[in-house]
C-alpha cells in the first residue's frame, strides 16, 4: 500500500477545496488569503493601521504620518473530530483510495459543511445583536406585502456607512421564497455570476447585491455542538439552542468576514496498525473560526424574525 502520510495529504487538500466550494459561507474564506496558518489551533491575521489626511503646508511640506503593519494571533474555538473504521473485509489496497474519499467527502458534505455553516452565521448575528442599534433588528416577520421594501430599506441603511463595497445578502430559502412572490414589485429579481472558490454560480440579486440561499436550519442565532462523548451527545453535531432565534436575513460586507477552516493533522492507521480491530482507521480533525475586524463592523447587519430582547 502507498504511503498513508501521502494518502492523508492527498485527502486534507481535498477536504479543504471541498469545504470552499460547497458551504454556503464558503466565500468568506477569500478573506483569509493573507492569514499565516502553520498548523494547530492558531492563526496570524494580519492588521493595517495609518494615519488620515493632513493639511499640506506651502511651507513644510506634507504633514507626516505613519503606516504600521502587524499580526494579531487568533485562536480557532472550534476544534472538532471524529474517527472513522473502514473494514478490511469491504476494502482492499487497490480501492482504499476510493472508499476512503468517498466517506470522507460525504461525511464533510452531509455533517461538517451545514455545522459550519450554521457557526458561522450564528457568530455573525450574535455580534451585530451585541452591537446594538443600527446592526441588528427584530420582531419582523416576513410578508409578500412588505419584505421587499423592509429588505431593500436595510440595504440601503448598510451601504449608506460603507460605501461601495459589496454587500452579500444571506437570506433563508424559506425567506427567498417570500421575497420572490412579493406583491411589491411584478418583475424577476435578475441573476448573475456568484464565484466561490473555483466553482461559478447564477444566484439572484437585489440592488446589485448577489442573494445567498441557505437551509433555514442553518440561520439561528445560537447552536448547541455535540462533544460526540456525553450521553445523548454520542452522535455528535448541532442544534438549535433552546433560546435561538430565527434570522431573516443577513447583510454581509463581502471583504468584512474572515473565515478560515482547516482540516488538521489528518491520521490514517492501516489494518496492521489498529490494535483493536482489523481495518483501517481514518482520524478527521477540523479547526474552523471566524471573526470580524473591528474596523469592519460597518460591513454587517441582522434582520430577525423573534423580537430582541
Amino acid at each position: 500500500m502507498a504511503n498513508n502520510i501521502s494518502y492523508a495529504t492527498l485527502f486534507q487538500q481535498a477536504l479543504d477545496e471541498q469545504m470552499i466550494q460547497q458551504a454556503t459561507s464558503g466565500w468568506m474564506e477569500a478573506n483569509a488569503g493573507q492569514v499565516i496558518y502553520n498548523g494547530g489551533k492558531d492563526i496570524k491575521i494580519p492588521k493595517i493601521n495609518m494615519d488620515g489626511l493632513g493639511n499640506y503646508d506651502r511651507v513644510a511640506g506634507y504633514p507626516g504620518g505613519a503606516v504600521s503593519s502587524e499580526y494579531e494571533t487568533k485562536t480557532m474555538t472550534m476544534d472538532r473530530g471524529r474517527q472513522f473504521m473502514l473494514d478490511a473485509m469491504d476494502v482492499n489496497e487497490s480501492n482504499f483510495v476510493v472508499n476512503a474519499s468517498s466517506v470522507m467527502a460525504q461525511f464533510q458534505r452531509l455533517k461538517v459543511i451545514p455545522e459550519v455553516d450554521a457557526y458561522r452565521y450564528s457568530k455573525i448575528a450574535q455580534l451585530a445583536i451585541a452591537k446594538g442599534a443600527g446592526y441588528a433588528v427584530g420582531g419582523y416577520t416576513p410578508a409578500i406585502a412588505d419584505i421587499y421594501s423592509k429588505l431593500t430599506a436595510d440595504i440601503a441603511a448598510i451601504q449608506d456607512k460603507i460605501g461601495d463595497i459589496p454587500l452579500i445578502v444571506v437570506m433563508s430559502r424559506l425567506v427567498k421564497n417570500i421575497l420572490e412572490n412579493s406583491t411589491e414589485f411584478t418583475k424577476q429579481l435578475p441573476a448573475t455570476d456568484f464565484v466561490q472558490g473555483k466553482i461559478t454560480t447564477k444566484v439572484n440579486m437585489i440592488n446589485d447585491c448577489p442573494i445567498i440561499p441557505v437551509p433555514s436550519l442553518r440561520l439561528k442565532t445560537l447552536y448547541d455542538f455535540y462533544d460526540g462523548k456525553t450521553t445523548g451527545q454520542t452522535a455528535g453535531g448541532f442544534i438549535p439552542d433552546a433560546a435561538a432565534k430565527n434570522i431573516n436575513w443577513l447583510l454581509i460586507a463581502q471583504n468584512a468576514p474572515i473565515a478560515v477552516s482547516k482540516t488538521d493533522n489528518m491520521k490514517i492507521f492501516e489494518p496492521a496498525q489498529v490494535q483493536d480491530a482489523d481495518g483501517y482507521k481514518m482520524d478527521y480533525r477540523k479547526y474552523h473560526d471566524l471573526w470580524i475586524p473591528d474596523n469592519k463592523m460597518d460591513g454587517i447587519f441582522a434582520n430577525i424574525k423573534e423580537a430582541l430582547a
